[in-house]
């Protein structure tokens, strides 16, 4: 899959948000100097599929605090979710998911999908009363069913918009 870089990244950020490392970039990219990437530059990360290639994409909106669950670009089911509270905000932008952990525990309920933004995921809950509300430190909040279903329908690799 490409990665476009956005200003202030690195390949060691770029390497955390996937968690591939830097090496494995290095490797799948021709750099001429892997020290100097751009804003706007592809860079390949090994390991995970093209979304283009999976007929599943989530769409979160911030505002209305909904999932989208959409395939092939029409939406098959919305969920409520739980967004991040102020001075927690949940990051805006195109992510994917890139890893599935069932029970994780504690307050992320009964399923844990990362995204490509490290520290931030799609997840249960142990508190069903937050979903629909502001309250996450930038997480989106599913109730554990509704994720568990998610997971149970979407690979790694799936395209994961968050706008407001």
């Amino acid at each position: 899959m490409q990665h476009i870089v956005k200003p202030g990244e690195s390949l060691s950020s770029i390497s955390g948000d996937y968690r591939v490392s830097v090496h494995q970039i290095i490797m799948a990219n021709t750099f001429s100097n892997p020290n100097l990437i751009y804003p706007g530059q592809l860079i390949e990360i090994p390991g995970y599929p093209e979304p283009s290639t999976i007929p599943y994409s989530v769409y979160i909106s911030l505002t209305n605090r909904t999932l989208t669950l959409q395939k092939n670009g029409s939406p098959v089911k919305v969920y409520p979710v739980g967004v991040g509270r102020m001075l927690h905000d949940t990051p805006s932008g195109e992510f994917i998911i890139i890893n599935k952990a069932p029970n994780p525990g504690g307050p992320f309920g009964t399923m844990w999908m990362s995204i490509s933004k490290i520290h931030y995921g799609i997840h249960g809950t142990n508190d069903p009363s937050s979903i629909g509300k502001y309250v996450s430190r930038g997480c989106i909040r599913m109730y554990n069913q509704d994720v568990e279903e998610l997971a149970n329908t979407v690979p790694i690799g799936t395209a994961v918009t968050i706008g407001r």
